[in-house]
């Protein structure tokens, strides 16, 4: 576990932004959410180790929409967001969880 140096909360090693106040670590400085889409890893292939192109933040949901009241029953569905990477060399996907 690494502290943040702007409000001392713990951080797991693997996280770049601090979960309590987004500071950014590699770059030093708090990161406005504006600013969040700006930030992508730099993820090697673990096939090819090819550097994986970053493809954009995909939403997906789990749930149906049933007929005529199908509109009415998104709210009540489960949402995510994950960022989705792309292997330009042999087309290995995968997700993350959005900085």
């Amino acid at each position: 576990m690494k502290h943040c140096p702007n409000c001392g909360s713990e951080v797991e090693d693997s996280f770049d932004l601090c979960w309590n106040c987004n500071y950014h670590f590699s770059e030093g400085k708090v990161v406005d959410i504006a600013e969040r889409h700006l930030l992508k890893k730099e993820i090697d292939c673990l096939r090819c180790h090819v550097p994986m192109s970053y493809a954009g933040n995909y939403k997906f949901h789990e749930g149906q929409r049933l007929g005529f009241f199908g509109n009415l029953f998104e709210f009540f569905v489960t949402r995510q967001s994950f960022d989705l990477y792309v292997c330009p060399k042999c087309g290995k996907v995968e997700f993350f969880v959005p900085q």
